[in-house]
């Protein structure tokens, strides 16, 4: 416990080194030492998986920075920024830190030691993070402000509207507030993840003493307070001439109410972040939901591993904090601008269309607009892909479900549950197919990271309601996403499968890119049923006629299909790898990728995040190139395609999967890949690469040392062009065209 009655004092001569007022060098991922061309395997050839994140979280910031992109947009693009870099010191950052706490400094993929890996994680994250206060200072704020959105501060107010903000704040703030002391008779309070606070010294009346107290900013009320120029404040009298002011501002400027009979001496405004806990991925227990609800209640308590300050901070109140939540120098992140960008979500809500995206509503898939057939005669006719968000979720996976568990034909629903939303319409429907009879399991993965307590209320509820849940197979991330429905068809049953890229999630739906197939092919269906038996039951020594299944035989049959590519370039046949993923990590892939490369394989991919692999290296990679997209919407499907010999893109071999090329996907997680035989599915796949291709408004290119290069496209490109659109506009006109 600290004594606040003798905090410590910081000789003004020595200020503390981390002060961010000027930005380092512009970085980018370290080149490193030269590729090795006769070890495969050695550290030279591979990009740190951690430096090449924070590269993607800078392709987020540049669509920021990006003045086409309309105002909010760019607002919004500042605050997943920032939410990327909180995720990323909770799971990355503070794996570190607990590996150097251990004694374990185990060296990444390119080589470098924790210690390098932070440092140089820091080096970046102070480096964009002066970008983005720029970014939002010099060219969000303002040009929002031209178009009637101002985001003011406490003292840009006249003094009636500062009254009158006084007076709201005494009505609707301060009752909620709780300050909390610091001194021997009171413990420092908990600061929760994620929470933005202000430390405050005071002192009392006739005494030279200084008092810390901490009060938390509250995450029930809202974190942008609109101020109209008329009538009450927070409500929105006027879109096109919208005021908003910070939370947090409006109770600095009124601590007075606070702490009345005081003085207050210093503020500082503080948002500290914390681990999010050890992992419970491959590990075994005896109950696993009681586990995972006890590591929930453990989670809030994990250890700090950053607090953020604004420039010129109070060193007393700085050390105090840094003392007691045990932070080091390296730990404090002292930088211009707002400290919780996620609040400007709030404003991105605004009912202002002109200063967003135009709306995009999926259209439905042509082959399901008639409402009045039978979705099951739909899938009998032919296999059914869909391409979300472009088209309907809601018309074809919901719909999927919903219909099978109100339809008496149906005698069972089988379905995983990685994340869905909090009124998802597939619970409703699992539990309406119970209460009807049906035989109904449901495998919810208690362990996804970040939406575990949503999991176990989902597992609670379906439990309550007769649905059979299991947690999948110990030791292992159940990550697929499929679905399975028997129905009585006939003289026997049939079954039929939806196998996705993306969650159940009627969210993310509408702002992830996913595939989806609906199919009733008997030996895809067959494997759904074999997988749901292993995952809700004890079933060993599985065959699977169709479906690849991680761990069991994922990673060795892609080692099977990248070398037939090398033995096809090899004998002078067509060979070439397309992928699409989220994340390229697997230093077993990586190696067979780059023999294929050697032995003459065109090898095209599309990584949205991290990517491990260095292409373009002349004897290594020269065959090989790596794009990322970054736009509208979020990059998430998982496309393979192997040409096997065939010079026409629509044979060889395709398959939709949940997985991307990580080690954790292959090694540690229950994950599909599904083969695609239609081909107009395959058609319709190849288009999104083929567009990913020509794209020059969303790409950037990846380059050897681990840097990417924004994509231009050429001069005088005609203005409807791919290449000036962007893969996402471009499909959205090609989804309108067909609507």
């Amino acid at each position: 416990m600290h004594d606040s009655s003798s905090l410590p004092q910081r000789d003004d001569a020595a200020p503390l080194r981390l002060t961010g007022d000027e930005a380092p060098p512009a970085l980018r991922a370290p080149a490193g030492p030269a590729p090795d061309l006769d070890r495969l395997d050695a550290p030279a050839n591979f990009l740190g998986r951690d430096l090449s994140w924070l590269e993607f979280n800078r392709r987020v910031l540049a669509e920021a920075e990006d003045p086409s992109v309309p105002p909010l947009e760019r607002l919004k693009f500042l605050a997943i920024f920032s939410a990327n870099l909180d995720e990323f010191f909770m799971k990355r950052v503070a794996l570190f830190k607990r590996r150097l706490k251990a004694g374990v400094d185990l060296p990444s993929h390119d080589g470098m030691t924790a210690v390098q890996v932070l440092q140089a994680a820091r080096e970046c994250v102070v480096e964009m993070q002066l970008r983005q206060a720029a970014c939002y200072a010099q060219q969000v704020r303002p040009a929002l402000a031209e178009r009637g959105v101002r985001i003011l501060g406490y003292r840009d107010f006249a003094p009636d509207d500062q009254a009158r903000l006084a007076d709201w704040h005494r009505r609707n703030v301060f009752p909620v507030l709780t300050p909390l002391a610091v001194d021997p008779g009171h413990r420092f309070p908990f600061i929760s993840n994620l929470s933005e606070s202000l430390g405050v010294l005071v002192s009392a009346p006739g005494q030279g003493d200084k008092l810390f107290a901490r009060l938390k900013i509250p995450d029930t009320l809202p974190r942008l307070v609109s101020v109209p120029a008329s009538g009450p404040i927070g409500t929105i009298a006027d879109p096109g001439d919208l005021r908003f002011v910070p939370l947090e501002q409006v109770i600095t400027n009124n601590l007075d109410d606070v702490f009345p009979g005081t003085q207050v001496v210093e503020v500082l405004p503080f948002r500290v972040t914390r681990s999010t806990g050890v992992e419970s991925e491959g590990e075994d227990y005896e109950d696993l939901l009681e586990h995972v609800e006890s590591a929930l209640r453990m989670r809030r308590f994990a250890e700090p591993v950053r607090i953020e300050v604004n420039p010129d901070p109070s060193l007393a109140i700085l050390d105090l904090l840094m003392e007691e939540l045990e932070l080091e120098e390296q730990d404090v992140y002292i930088r211009p601008g707002p400290l919780e960008y996620n609040d400007f979500f709030e404003a991105v809500g605004v009912n202002r269309p002109d200063l967003k995206d135009p709306p995009w509503r999926p259209i439905v898939p042509a082959r399901l607009r008639d409402d009045s057939r039978d979705i099951f005669s739909i899938i009998r006719e032919r296999d059914v892909i869909v391409h979300h968000p472009y088209e309907s979720f809601t018309d074809s996976v919901e719909r999927f479900i919903e219909h099978a568990a109100s339809d008496p034909q149906v005698l069972a629903i089988k379905q995983t549950l990685y994340r869905t939303s909090r009124d998802s319409p597939f619970i409703e429907s699992l539990i309406h197919a119970a209460e009807e009879g049906k035989q109904v399991a449901c495998l919810v993965e208690l362990r996804a990271r970040f939406d575990e307590g949503k999991n176990v209320q989902f597992a609670r509820q379906l439990e309550k309601h007769g649905v059979h849940v299991a947690y999948g197979v110990v030791g292992l991330k159940t990550h697929c996403k499929c679905s399975l429905v028997v129905r009585r068809e006939g003289d026997g049953l049939r079954s039929y499968a939806h196998l996705g890229t993306g969650n159940y999630h009627p969210g993310t739906a509408q702002l992830y890119t996913d595939f989806g197939l609906l199919t009733c092919d008997p030996d895809i269906c067959d494997d759904v049923i074999t997988l749901f038996n292993h995952l809700t039951g004890r079933a060993f020594n599985l065959q699977y006629k169709r479906l690849i299944i991680a761990p069991q035989a994922m990673r060795q049959r892609f080692y099977e299909l990248i070398d037939r590519e090398i033995a096809h370039a090899e004998a002078g046949r067509p060979a070439r790898i397309l992928a699409k993923m989220n994340q390229l990590e697997d230093l077993g892939i990586i190696e067979r990728l780059y023999r294929a490369s050697r032995a003459g394989v065109r090898i095209n991919l599309v990584v949205r995040g991290f990517c491990c692999l260095r292409p373009g290296v002349p004897g290594l990679s020269e065959n090989i190139t790596v794009r990322g997209f970054i736009g509208r919407f979020l990059e998430h499907s998982r496309i393979f395609h192997f040409a096997a010999g065939e010079a026409d893109p629509l044979d060889g071999e395709w398959y939709l999967s949940s997985a991307d090329w990580m080690n954790r996907n292959l090694n540690d997680r229950v994950e599909v890949a599904a083969p695609v035989d239609d081909r107009e599915a395959r058609r319709r796949i190849l288009r999104v690469l083929e567009a990913n291709e020509a794209d020059r408004r969303n790409a950037w290119e990846l380059q050897p040392d681990g840097s990417y290069i924004d994509l231009q496209p050429e001069a005088g490109a005609d203005p409807d062009s791919p290449a000036m659109l962007g893969t996402f506009e471009t499909l959205c006109r090609e989804m309108r065209a067909l609507g």
